[in-house]
């Protein structure tokens, strides 16, 4: 922070989030005070909120379809084919087509949330599942269970498969939880997660890259069935181990 502060000093040109806080804490204008813990608390939840649970999500879903092969050619297969020869990369306005895409996201997103629980208070005494809640008495709401219950999504719940999301009910609609909040990765109601739209679209953007530009396998020649798919719980569900993949070029005419 104070390295961003010497070199921002006296100028406005090409600020950064950082810089902008910093600014407003020089000029000391608004309604509440702006100190330093609070804007490295700014800071901490983007990277926390943001970055990580990004990052984690992209790292799962390519895990995935590198253990299933054949999903990773239909995924490639929609982004190379559904798209304008000769593109170099792919485009935010190219998305709305790449709609096998969304579903390998979403179907990430069911068996590996980015955070395990959620927390929300009750506002008003209730029974859940024969437990008495108080007013205000937080729960914690497991979605690594919610994803994975086969009372909603059948008993292959535990199994990776994005065309379970192509039936056509409320849940295909964007991200949307579901009829019975059965797909809550982001929350849900007036406090659900405020970047779900620019993580998603983010989400979108950099998988649908990654296989326009390159095909994908496991050094050494290694069975995909023999992956590590262990999971580590923390700040967010990231895997056990470092996902190690080879990357080749892709020729243009290969699809």
């Amino acid at each position: 922070m104070k390295e961003s502060a010497s070199a921002s000093a006296g100028t406005q040109d090409n600020e950064d989030l950082l810089d902008v806080l910093l600014r407003l804490q020089k000029e000391d204008t608004l309604r509440f005070p702006l100190t330093s813990d609070i804007i490295g608390a700014v800071i901490f939840d983007i990277f926390a909120a943001a970055t990580d649970t990004t990052a984690t999500t992209l790292e799962w879903a390519m895990a995935e379809l590198i253990r299933n092969p054949e999903l990773m050619t239909r995924a490639k297969h929609e982004v190379r084919q559904g798209l304008a020869q000769g593109l170099s990369t792919v485009t935010s306005a190219d998305l709305g087509n790449l709609h096998y895409l969304r579903m390998v996201i979403k179907e990430t997103l069911r068996l590996h949330p980015p955070a395990a629980v959620m927390r929300r208070a009750a506002r008003d005494r209730c029974q859940v599942m024969g437990y008495n809640i108080p007013k205000d008495i937080h729960v914690m709401i497991n979605l690594f269970a919610v994803g994975r219950d086969p009372r909603h999504w059948g008993e292959d719940a535990a199994e990776f498969r994005p065309e379970r999301f192509e039936r056509s009910d409320a849940m295909n609609v964007e991200y949307s939880p579901g009829p019975q909040m059965e797909f809550i990765p982001f929350g849900f109601g007036r406090r659900q997660c405020p970047g779900a739209l620019m993580a998603t679209t983010t989400l979108e953007l950099v998988l649908a890259n990654l296989l326009y530009q390159f095909d994908w396998a496991i050094p050494g020649g290694a069975s995909p069935e023999t992956l590590d798919m262990g999971e580590v719980f923390g700040l967010t569900v990231h895997r056990s181990s470092n996902l190690c993949l080879q990357a080749a070029t892709r020729r243009p005419q290969q699809h």
